[in-house]
């Protein structure tokens, strides 16, 4: 069950909006109200797979008992161990099992079966909630625990499948508040808005660039210049608005039910460096990588070499983070000697201008991507060798007589420049104001603080939403649901 199909809006979100707001209404304890989106959630999730509903709930169950374990005991170190440990293997098993026996059938030449199964969804985010738990258990930042607020938290379904990340003690005070239980209409409808507004983003923007990524990725053998830059940009465009549609989506379902959700996105292809960059894309995963991960490494505690050390350290566990390949491992490195790069760019206090600044920004992220995509090394250098011209650059037949002159370049005359992958002079238009729209339209946070509801602004909600149901495809699930 999608949040950009028709079950999730008409049936399941109705009528579980139709409950707890009938429980509001009759005054039901915040006990009964949690329960009602603990039941909720577990139906959601049961719906992708019914059989895999025992691994999130053993999850939840086991992170609990070991929480309870942490606060009794004197062998802290042990246990938390042990829990963190437990969880790596949970996930290791079922999202890392398959790609270790490759890799070792490939080095030792043996022929161990590979078992296939589907990769439970959301494992990554349930288990990395699960470790941030018991840290802060461990560390005492949590010391009041309660079994039905850590299953709320872990459950909840506005971003149970592809986060948020949401920590205990970020969220607890809004769950014990008694705001949880009252009609808080601006709460109501922000969050209509927010969700639209990210269904909008989905169904009408990113699925459409993403048939165009997917001709460039997966359909053709061979892309010329143009063709390449039309798939590579494509996919830019593609997971930038799929993840802030989700995004948004989260945060507005997350409303309806009084809870604010940490915000995940923030505009980041504004960045002029790496870094900004990083403190803007899916924010919940970046704090969770430097506060459970970089800091535990040491951080920056222990001089500059070290420094870089675990940041390479830490992006290259990101990258394997994202999926079990080689690729996102790759793609991990390349972010990773980028922030490496900027800090030594830092510390040689070498200055240049803003504009020049986001353009290299923007070309390694774009190049990135490309990397992070590809399903492997064949189809990442198909692409990058027609963004190097290495294919050929396409020119128009009237320009033969000027350019014939570099022969060094390999110039192409009159063939489609759009051949491999459908696009035309109205793509060109469509790439150009999305990174319009990315670098001067106000983001989805910002709309949202609008407070002055007039009737142009009404007519735009309003073919917003008319517009990103009427353009529902249940087949495009969200690109972070496979990670």
């Amino acid at each position: 069950m999608l949040f950009n199909s028709f079950e999730f809006i008409f049936i399941f979100l109705t009528c579980v909006l139709s409950i707890y707001y009938y429980a509001i209404s009759k005054f039901w304890k915040k006990k009964y109200l949690k329960i009602i989106i603990i039941i909720s959630s577990l139906i959601f999730y049961s719906w992708w797979k019914f059989t895999n509903l025992y691994i999130i709930l053993f999850s939840v169950f086991f992170n609990f008992y070991i929480s309870k374990i942490l606060i009794s005991t004197h062998k802290k170190k042990l246990t938390l161990f042990s829990g963190i440990l437990s969880n790596i293997f949970l996930i290791g098993y079922y999202k890392y099992k398959n790609f270790f026996i490759e890799n070792y059938n490939l080095t030792f030449n043996s022929a161990i079966e590979i078992e296939k199964f589907v990769i439970p969804l959301g494992i990554s985010f349930f288990t990395f909630q699960g470790i941030a738990y018991l840290i802060d258990v461990y560390n005492s930042k949590i010391k009041k625990i309660d079994f039905i607020d850590f299953s709320y938290i872990v459950l909840f379904f506005p971003h149970q499948i592809a986060g948020p990340i949401v920590l205990y003690n970020k969220i607890i005070n809004q769950l014990t508040s008694n705001n949880l239980s009252k009609v808080k209409y601006d709460n109501i409808t922000s969050g209509i808005f927010l969700f639209f507004l990210g269904l909008f983003k989905k169904t009408v923007i990113a699925d459409q660039f993403g048939h165009y990524a997917t001709l460039g990725f997966d359909k053709s053998s061979t892309l010329n210049f143009v063709e390449a830059w039309h798939t590579s940009l494509s996919y830019t465009f593609q997971i930038y608005f799929d993840f802030s549609g989700y995004s948004d989506m989260a945060l507005g379902l997350a409303l309806l039910f009084n809870i604010k959700l940490i915000q995940n996105f923030n505009s980041p292809y504004k960045s002029l460096n790496i870094q900004e960059f990083w403190r803007r894309w899916h924010i919940s995963l970046s704090i969770f990588i430097r506060d459970y991960l970089y800091k535990m490494l040491g951080g920056s505690r222990k001089g500059f070499l070290r420094t870089l050390i675990n940041i390479l350290i830490t992006f290259l566990l990101c990258g394997l983070w994202h999926g079990a390949s080689w690729t996102f491992v790759l793609w991990g490195a390349l972010h990773g000697l980028a922030l490496i790069t900027y800090k030594i760019w830092k510390l040689l206090k070498v200055k240049i201008h803003s504009y020049i600044s986001w353009i290299i920004t923007f070309t390694f992220i774009n190049f990135s991507w490309v990397i992070f995509r590809a399903d492997n090394w064949v189809d990442a250098k198909k692409i990058l060798k027609g963004m190097t011209g290495q294919n050929g650059i396409l020119v128009p037949e009237y320009l033969k007589d000027l350019l014939s002159k570099f022969s060094v370049i390999d110039f192409q005359y009159g063939v489609s420049f759009f051949k491999n992958t459908e696009g035309s002079k109205f793509t060109i238009l469509f790439i150009i104001s999305a990174l319009i729209i990315t670098l001067f339209a106000k983001n989805s946070n910002e709309l949202n603080k609008i407070k002055k509801i007039d009737m142009k602004w009404s007519i735009i909600v309003g073919f917003v939403i008319f517009y990103s149901i009427i353009s529902i495809n249940k087949n495009q699930p969200f690109l972070y649901f496979n990670f």
